[in-house]
């Protein structure tokens, strides 16, 4: 299943729903372009919702990463929210867990960038 993304505005937080998989080839492409492009239009507080993707592999965690440090290097930031067990085990793996700010529920991820 390729990678779907519907972005959405929530209190001034643009929330990326990402459903499939975050994978070497266009899935990781689409999100690094997605992240780039919200960046270039002015928008500095990113937050993933990935309680839709189903498999991540290490290409879809570099774009992870790519995307934390060019939110990082223009004065933005990139949240994650809803990972799922097969996504969350991995970060949590790599030590990935650590670097970003993970969320369970949309309300405190929203209230985290107040």
């Amino acid at each position: 299943m390729a990678l779907t993304i519907a972005s959405r505005e929530v209190d001034g937080v643009t929330v990326l729903d990402l459903s499939g998989r975050v994978t070497l080839g266009e899935g990781s492409v689409q999100l690094r372009e997605a992240i780039r492009d919200l960046i270039s239009k002015g928008s500095h507080k990113i937050l993933l919702n990935m309680g839709e993707v189903n498999y991540i592999d290490s290409s879809g965690l570099g774009e992870l990463v790519s995307a934390y440090t060019t939110a990082k290097n223009q004065s933005a930031s990139v949240k994650l929210l809803s990972l799922t067990h097969k996504v969350k085990d991995v970060l949590q793996l790599t030590k990935l867990y650590t670097v970003f700010d993970v969320f369970d529920d949309e309300a405190s991820a929203i209230a985290s960038y107040k």
